[in-house]
Formats: C-alpha cells, sequence, structure tokens
C-alpha cells in the first residue's frame, strides 16, 4: 500500500525553511536499500560532475546548490494550481556517484545508475552537472526506441569533438546521442540558440539530419505559446526527454554558468516555456550548467530550482502516466 503521506514535502509552517537536512524541495530522501523506492514515480537526482566541461569549472557543485534553493518550493504552483507531489509520489534519491577522474568511467556509472532508475519505473528529474551528464541519462532511457528532446539551451552541443578528437565534452552529448540512435532527429527541438560560434559544424550537422533549431532572434519575434506549440508539435505524442540549460536564460537573471550568452530570455519567459510543456510526453528531464562559483547570490540556483518545480509540475500532465 502507498503511503501517500509520507511522500509529501515538510511544510515550512511544520520545519522553519532554514533548518533541517536539504534534500530537494523538502522530499524524503529514499536509498536503493529503502522498500519504498518501489512506490516512487518521479526521482529527484543529483549528478555532481563536470568532467566535460571545457573552460569554467563549477557545475559538479550545482546540485547540492539546488537541493539548498529547492527548499523555497512550496507544494503548490502558484499560476496553475498543480499540486504535483499529490498527483505523484515524488522522492530525492540522493547522487550519481561519478569518478571525477575518469570520462569514460562516469559515463558507464551514470548510464548503469540510470537504467536501474529506469528498470524501477520512475521518472528521473536531474540536477546537473555539465551538459555531458543527459548523454547517458539518454542511453539509459532509450535503450529501446530513440526518443524525441526539447532542449532549452544557448548551444546545440551538436559538435564531432574537441581538442583534437575529444568525443565527450558538454559540447558534444547530442551530436552523440543522434550517432548512437537515442534521439530521433526529426523530433528534436532546440530553442534559443546564439552567441558567437567557432563555425558552423553544429548548425550544418542539424540541418543535415533534420533537427528543428529556434534561434533566439527568431525566439523573440514569437510569442512563446507559439513557440511551444511548434516544440510540441515536432516531438509529438511519443516519449520525449527534456533537457534544460540554465545558459538559456539571459545572464542578467542567471549568471551562474560556465559558458553565459547575452540576449536570452528573462526569468518569467523561462518559467513560461517550460510550463507550456505541458501535455508532452515526458519520460524524463533535466536542468543543468548551474555553477555555484560564479553564482554569489544564489539566485541562479534558485531559478534552477523553480524551473525544476516547473518540469515536475509538466511531467504531471504527461499523457504516458496514464497508459
Amino acid at each position: 500500500m502507498t503511503d501517500k503521506n509520507y511522500f509529501q514535502p515538510v511544510s515550512g509552517f511544520v520545519l522553519p525553511r532554514f533548518a533541517g537536512v536539504a534534500s530537494f524541495m523538502r522530499l524524503p530522501v529514499v536509498t536503493p536499500e529503502d522498500p519504498r523506492l518501489e512506490q516512487v514515480q518521479v526521482g529527484l537526482i543529483g549528478a555532481p560532475w563536470d568532467g566535460g566541461t571545457t573552460n569554467r569549472p563549477g557545475p559538479r557543485h550545482g546540485p547540492r546548490a539546488l537541493r539548498d534553493a529547492s527548499t523555497m518550493i512550496r507544494a503548490q504552483h502558484g499560476i496553475t494550481g498543480i499540486r504535483p507531489f499529490e498527483v505523484l509520489n515524488c522522492a530525492d534519491l540522493g547522487d550519481v556517484a561519478p569518478n571525477p577522474a575518469s570520462v569514460d568511467d562516469s559515463l558507464r556509472r551514470f548510464q548503469a545508475y540510470y537504467s536501474s532508475v529506469r528498470a524501477a519505473g520512475i521518472i528521473p528529474l536531474t540536477a546537473g552537472g555539465d551538459h555531458l551528464c543527459t548523454l547517458p541519462i539518454l542511453r539509459a532511457l532509450a535503450q529501446d526506441r530513440p526518443l524525441g528532446m526539447i532542449l532549452f539551451d544557448s548551444h546545440t552541443d551538436l559538435f564531432h569533438s574537441y581538442f583534437g578528437g575529444q568525443m565527450y565534452t558538454h559540447g558534444t552529448p547530442f551530436r552523440r546521442a543522434v550517432e548512437e540512435g537515442l534521439l530521433d532527429p526529426a523530433r528534436v527541438c532546440m530553442i534559443g540558440i546564439r552567441g558567437t560560434a567557432y563555425d558552423s559544424e553544429d548548425r550544418d550537422f542539424a540541418r543535415a539530419s533534420g533537427i528543428r533549431i529556434i534561434p533566439i532572434e527568431e525566439f523573440h519575434t514569437r510569442p512563446p505559446a507559439d513557440v511551444m506549440e511548434e516544440a510540441r508539435g515536432i516531438v509529438g505524442t511519443g516519449p520525449t526527454y527534456v533537457s534544460y540549460d540554465i545558459d538559456f536564460v539571459d545572464p542578467a537573471f542567471a549568471p551562474g554558468t560556465g559558458t553565459p550568452e547575452v540576449g536570452g530570455p528573462t526569468s518569467w519567459t523561462a518559467l513560461e516555456v517550460a510550463r507550456l510543456l505541458a501535455g508532452v510526453d515526458i519520460v524524463g528531464a533535466d536542468l543543468v550548467e548551474v555553477s555555484p562559483p560564479f553564482d554569489p547570490t544564489g539566485a541562479t540556483a534558485y531559478l534552477g530550482a523553480s524551473l525544476m518545480f516547473e518540469l515536475l509540475c509538466a511531467i504531471t500532465q504527461s499523457p504516458g502516466l496514464r497508459r
């Protein structure tokens, strides 16, 4: 029998938000040995690894900062009224343990961990970590069929390699995912791409493979609802992964990230586009690239935690839950 009360977050009326051990959104922490694991429907997971970062490191500390910031999240969405913790059994599943000395071993560890999460029937909602963390998650979730993906990002992360043949960086995960058949490129939409570039290799690959890029200059000329209607149409009714890089947001609102790009959306629009994911068949999602060393006020982490709550609310409306 499911104990719904156990999976409720601790209220700030019961324990002040500055007190207690920080967990994602003040949810219970469920370990692999806990018999309640089989009751968990959405697992909030930390991925404290930035082994794919090529310039400014720090996202390995992101999950801890996001956990702390998420203690401010309350039980009910302020606009939609959705109470996700009453719809789904949610729990903090702790962190994946990376190997900070080995990219290859970390990729294997992550894939094995998320394969066990998938086998348990749990939808993962991950706090990164750099964007390379998404590749092993996709390897675990797309074992049976390629997924669609909606990406919010300043960068495509579609490059072939870095530094003379290094295939696994935070700039290459989706190139690998397409090559490995983890993503169906015809069902991939990348939103907010901008900034100076080394060359056009990534966009050329997207064009050749059928990936839809909505660059920032187009994004700003269209209402968010129109953009997201197109994105939902691209992924269709099939299983879809959502990846949200915090650098999608303008650095005026989210400075704490390794590769900021000016000219992005406000925090309000950042929340709005996530809210408009309602109806997408989300099989997993992540919020990546929060870098606490560049976030002295904690504003980026709090926005990241708020976006995770939006993603959680979107998951509660996933049609796949009704199958």
